[in-house]
């Protein structure tokens, strides 16, 4: 290797301010080198990760990191010898100067034409060196004629030759190579730019097109660092410059854009970076955990403006959509540009617009300030025509320039207000253009309400967007009910659509149902005063103000209903069509509920849902249409229900004084909420058994009103364990319990139905072999009711770890039904029935009905329940007992779960 220092290791030409190299030098001439490069690296990785705690400025972090590869790849070059025939070259970010904790160090390894394989070994043995420190490098060894060859067909190759530096070797190599794969041989500035576009789109597609993911990637979401990276790669390949800052004053970019680039490097930067130190690896996606510990290390604090990491997330998509504008509005200026030869086509709309080879742009620079109401009309002209592609770049400057003029006085002019009403009516885009006002800063100027809400983020998983663009979602799946394509999914919708005679009310409850949130108090309350003042202001008469105000604060009630109540109890349909109070409202408030469901979600929103939503709109309905006070009594429900069964099991041979002697020991609530097509099913069951057999039955529900999700019914001796045998039993198969049925039998038996889901929110189908496994659990479990203490554990996943609310609970007797009912709210985990029927059967407490509800990463159950003589609760020290234990149970395998 050489005896002389001096010689072999040539002084590293740039000396880092933060790096002793005199030291280094010192140390390779004396001590084992690999120890020597590894505790530099070592020492250095320490110097900057407390600089970033301490808060230093993240720019010099990032390029003084790279100035320290540099000379670390200099130092392990020069261990070896070379000739003047091959270059030692940084490429992509890391030649670049941009360096984060556990970014990839790409290099390039440039040999002339001519060399043949005198360095294999020398190379060889160069990465393996490089390796040995404990530096992970992305290396390729190609001549000056392959990178070329290679160059011309692959576009990211191109692409991270254009930032090629120079580390080691001689540099007219690196310069011809820049040359040969320059816009002149290769990749015109136009096929360039196309193929640069095409593929930020198909990556802005995996991140399915928002800024607004729940555990965004900082990297490649758009609006991300890759956005900013495009622009870079397709500015330097046109202007043939090194940097932004060298096209100052060349009209690409305003001193204000110039800014926003620079604040959103240098913001997402410093995330990435913290990201990169709190996963120790290459991680770009901002998953929960991390946020939370960046929002403190960032300085963010828990306050009545919501939580520290809320507050994060929301500095975070301002960040990312501030960018993602920026990006459209420079990138189609490069298209303009690059395409300046051909000749624009010109159409005239009117005296203040006009059309740009399909771009809409103002006629004059003055528009805007001689109409403002002109900031409104771009956009209605825009929606009247759908076949103009967007705004042209420099009209997008004009309108973030003097968005200003949106002002009170704007917002109280009359025309404004018909204007932006008029966006409601239009045929198509709507939520394009509702978008692109939100993204030019006009949408949140109009309504100021709305520009609270955007990028505020609820951080759990049953949230998973932004608030303002849940909101934009949502209107957005209102007008796909519109749509023919629509209708096999949301039948119900999509004919409540096409005979609603004023939809533009549904969407402006739609914009308005979550713009209370993050102030404090209930949303629903707060948002239904702004959309009165917001109606009144806007001409709406006083029944359509009323209607939109009432969509608005019960917007959440359906759904609640739905899940959380039983709605195969008359009582329920009854009293929820009197909250209704008409079919307007019902069918109003419908599409609303299934718009927002699914606009929340994408895993909210399933057939099981679906299935609740249906029976509870029809079933009121039909209540709505009788007039209420005709609802069938429940007397006339249960002849009804026992008629239908009797006949369909006359069909099977089973006659009508066998079927009655079945049921002569069932309570009514059994045929008020079971469907005769179930009540038959059981008593076919019954009758071709032993009186004391035990019976468990599974099939997939045929019942439109269950649809999408498997159906279990279980007939045992009576016992108040039953329900946490069958619950445990589940758990272990792996099953979620979405709903529970049961019931006491005079005959000394208690009928309980299940509709479970699989963990993919699934039914289980049709499978023997599967439900048989599942019969076999059953029965074992119940063979040993009241003789077992441990309740199932299964590894919760990662992400419902990370949302670990306190349990909370509330109880009440209902005087009406004779039943305690109890409310547990909790973050859902497997066996979290289970664990709390076993509360119930250590306390003597017996289980009658429950109503099961999960919602994203927590549940929210209702058990009705009684002492073991079937009373109501009265004992105040046992209700304090069963919600202290309850809440103490779940709450300890929350912790422990966390733990792990």
């Amino acid at each position: 290797m050489g005896a002389s220092l001096s010689l072999r290791f040539p002084e590293y030409a740039c000396q880092p301010i933060f790096f002793n190299q005199n030291r280094f030098r010192d140390d390779l001439a004396s001590k084992p080198k690999i120890k020597v490069f590894k505790d530099a690296i070592a020492g250095i990785n320490q110097h900057f990760e407390t600089r970033f705690y301490e808060g230093n400025d993240i720019r010099h972090l990032i390029h003084e990191r790279s100035a320290f590869i540099d000379l670390i790849l200099h130092y392990s070059w020069y261990q070896f010898d070379w000739d003047d025939d091959i270059c030692l070259i940084a490429v992509g970010g890391y030649g670049r100067g941009e360096l984060h904790p556990q970014s990839d160090i790409d290099i390039l390894i440039l040999l002339d034409n001519k060399v043949g394989k005198k360095y294999d070994e020398n190379l060889q043995a160069f990465v393996t060196h490089l390796w040995d420190i404990g530096l992970g490098v992305g290396s390729s060894v190609r001549t000056l004629k392959e990178c070329i060859k290679i160059a011309k067909q692959d576009i990211t190759v191109a692409t991270n030759l254009i930032e090629a530096r120079r580390i080691a070797g001689n540099d007219k190599l690196r310069d011809q190579l820049q040359i040969k794969t320059g816009p002149k041989y290769m990749w015109r500035e136009d096929r360039f730019f196309k193929a640069k576009v095409d593929e930020q789109n198909e990556r802005h597609a995996q991140h399915n097109n928002t800024t607004s993911n729940l555990e965004p990637n900082v990297k490649n979401a758009p609006g991300g660092l890759r956005d900013l990276q495009t622009i870079n790669w397709v500015a330097k390949r046109f202007f043939g410059v090194q940097t932004l800052r060298q096209l100052e004053g060349q009209d690409f970019f305003t001193e204000y854009e110039f800014g926003i680039l620079r604040s959103c490097e240098a913001f997402l930067w410093k995330v990435r970076y913290g990201l990169h130190l709190l996963a120790g690896r290459p991680e770009e996606r901002l998953l929960f955990e991390y946020q939370r510990q960046l929002a403190k290390s960032f300085g963010f604090k828990d306050s009545d403006k919501g939580l520290a990491v809320e507050q994060f997330m929301h500095e975070y998509y301002r960040t990312v959509m501030a960018l993602s504008e920026l990006n459209d509005v420079l990138l189609q200026y490069l298209d303009e540009v690059i395409h300046k030869k051909r000749r624009p086509k010109i159409k005239k709309i009117n005296e203040r617009f006009e059309l740009r080879d399909n771009y809409i742009q103002v006629t004059h620079d003055q528009v805007f300030d001689e109409t403002p109401s002109a900031l409104l009309e771009i956009f209605v002209l825009m929606g009247k025509d759908p076949s103009i592609a967007g705004v042209r770049a420099s009209t997008i400057r004009l309108i973030r320039e003097r968005r200003w003029l949106v002002d009170e006085h704007f917002r109280e002019d009359a025309q404004n207000r018909a204007l932006f009403i008029e966006l409601f009516n239009i045929d198509f885009g709507l939520v394009t253009q509702l978008n692109r006002m939100k993204h030019y800063g006009i949408l949140g100027r109009y309504l100021p309400a709305f520009g609270k809400i955007t990028g505020q983020m609820q951080h759990d998983l049953f949230h998973r967007y932004t608030v303002d663009a849940h909101t934009l979602l949502l209107i957005q799946n209102i007008r796909r009910f519109t749509f023919p394509e629509e209708e096999k999914q949301f039948p119900i919708a999509a004919y409540i659509m096409k005979k609603m005679e004023k939809p533009h009310l549904l969407l402006i409850a739609g914009l308005f149902h979550d713009i209370g949130k993050g102030r404090g108090g209930d949303h629903s309350i707060l948002g239904a005063v702004d959309a009165r003042e917001f109606c009144e202001q806007h001409g709406f008469n006083t029944r359509e103000t009323n209607l939109v105000v009432w969509l608005v604060e019960k917007h959440l009630l359906m759904s609640y209903v739905s899940q959380k109540q039983d709605i195969s109890d008359p009582d329920v349909i009854h009293n929820f069509a009197i909250e209704v109070g008409d079919r307007l409202h019902l069918d109003f408030l419908y599409a609303l509920t299934v718009a927002d469901m699914c606009a929340t979600n994408p895993d909210v929103w399933n057939t099981w849902r679906a299935s609740l939503l249906r029976q509870l709109y029809m079933d009121t309905k039909r209540a709505l249409r009788r007039g209420l006070e005709e609802t069938i009594d429940k007397a006339e429900l249960i002849e009804e229900t026992q008629a239908l069964a009797t006949a369909r099991l006359r069909d099977k041979g089973i006659s009508e004084a066998r079927a009655k002697a079945i049921w002569a020991t069932m309570g009514d609530e059994y045929f008020i909420r079971e469907s005769h097509l179930d009540i038959a099913w059981h008593a076919e069951a019954i009758a071709s058994r032993e009186e004391d057999e035990d019976i468990i039955l599974i099939r997939e529900t045929t019942s439109m009103s269950f649809e999408g999700a498997t159906q279990i019914f279980v007939r045992v001796k009576a016992s108040p364990h039953v329900f946490i045998a069958v619950a445990s039993a589940l758990a272990h198969q792996q099953l979620m319990i979405q709903d529970a049925r049961i019931y006491d039998a005079e005959s000394g038996h208690t009928l309980d139905t299940f509709y479970v889901l699989t963990e993919n929110y699934e039914p289980i189908g049709n499978n023997p072999e599967t439900y048989a496994r599942i019969i076999a659990a059953i029965k074992k479990e119940l063979s040993l009711v009241g003789n077992y203490q441990n309740v199932i554990k299964r590894r919760t996943p990662r992400d419902l770890k990370q949302f670990a609310i306190p349990t909370s609970t509330s109880i009440s007797n209902d005087i009406v039904h004779g039943y305690t009912v109890l409310e547990v709210i909790s973050p859902d985990r497997p066996a979290l029935l289970a664990t709390i029927g076993q509360v119930f059967m250590e306390l003597g407490i017996q289980l009658q009905n429950a109503k099961i509800s999960t919602l994203g990463e927590r549940v929210e159950d209702v058990f009705f329940i009684s002492d073991m003589d079937g009373n109501p609760l009265s004992d105040p020290q046992l209700c304090r007992n069963l919600q202290k234990i309850i809440c103490e149970r779940l709450d300890k395998k929350v912790e422990e779960e966390k733990n792990q």
